[in-house]
């Protein structure tokens, strides 16, 4: 059973949820109310108003809850498979592997569809290729692996300047945009949003692993908890939720970071209430994010990798300093 102050906070994130969805099937270019957004989700509004909301902008909220959600619960498992609150879904290089792939696939002109092929591959392999690096002749460990990913997504940021440079100038503000998060063309949710509930209750599900886990690996085997096929699990996981949501709308970085922390600071480190409770805040906030860059200054759209770093920061800085005086007055 959960707590009163648990339960509250769960009530209060599925507000928010709901509220932020309602917000971004009302607002764009052509307002239209949150009471016609509601009438056109029961199939009540006049035809213009249902094809603007059910085709247009309820596929993009989708799409931007889901993949926010995926980018915090990659974010809790990093930061668990780690054990480092700094760690991030992409730490290991995934989101550099997928830019460089993508960036060739634009400059060689290729379809929407090869280039979310490309950006896929190239996520998968600059993971796999962190993990096979750091592995070695023997066991990783977690400094390990964090360095590796550390030093290759150097590498590949290089690189992503690098075939910047050497791009056509009516090529370049695409290119831009893919690097720093675009939902402009994210009309096909249901992937995303699929592996955001699988990811959700099989992470949840198993969260009395991931606690333990997070206690250490030696914990973790005195207790009989297989610790490398587990943690291949949670590997594959959130490399997984990260690749996809890469090639879904591009690089939006700093939820996977910033949104288990708030969780934590709030609920504890139970990953049984931080995982559900990150997929509903993660979502959240890269919804809010999302109808802002629709929205201020429409019909210009603004990156909303942006947008979402200027959202969880001050929020993350304001949380953490009522925390610490909280702390501090105990």
């Amino acid at each position: 059973m959960l707590s009163g102050r648990k339960s509250l906070l769960f009530a209060g994130l599925f507000g928010l949820a709901a509220m932020a969805m309602l917000v971004a099937l009302a607002s764009g270019s052509a307002d239209i109310g949150i009471a016609d957004a509601i009438d056109a989700m029961l199939g009540r509004a006049t035809d213009k108003t249902q094809s603007l909301v059910t085709e247009l902008r309820l596929p993009r909220a989708l799409t931007a809850f889901s993949v926010g959600g995926l980018l915090a619960i990659a974010g809790v498992l990093m930061q668990v498979l780690l054990r480092n609150p700094l760690a991030e879904p992409y730490i290991l290089g995934t989101s550099g592997g997928a830019a460089v792939a993508a960036l060739c696939a634009m400059i060689l002109g290729l379809g929407s569809f090869a280039i979310d092929i490309a950006a896929f591959g190239g996520a998968m392999a600059a993971t796999l290729l962190v993990f096979s690096i750091a592995h070695g002749t023997g066991s990783w460990a977690p400094a390990r692996l964090l360095l590796t990913g550390v030093v290759l997504a150097a590498g590949f940021s290089a690189a992503t300047t690098l075939l910047l440079a050497l791009t056509p100038e009516q090529n370049l503000r695409g290119m831009l945009f893919w690097l720093m998060g675009d939902l402009s063309f994210a009309y096909e949710p249901a992937r995303v949003f699929l592996l955001l509930i699988g990811l959700t209750i099989g992470t949840t599900l198993v969260a009395r692993h991931l606690n333990v886990l997070a206690r250490g690996e030696l914990q973790a085997a005195i207790v009989g908890m297989p610790v490398a096929s587990f943690r291949y699990i949670v590997f594959a996981a959130a490399s997984l939720a990260t690749a996809l949501s890469v090639t879904t709308v591009g690089v939006i970085g700093f939820i996977g970071l910033v949104v288990p922390h708030l969780v934590r600071l709030v609920a504890g480190s139970d990953h049984r209430i931080v995982v559900p409770a990150s997929a509903l805040a993660g979502g959240s906030l890269l919804v809010i994010a999302d109808t802002l860059a629709r929205t201020v200054m429409a019909p210009r759209q603004l990156p909303v990798g942006a947008l979402t770093a200027a959202i969880g920061v001050p929020l993350f800085l304001i949380l953490m300093s009522k925390t610490r005086k909280s702390t501090g007055n105990s």
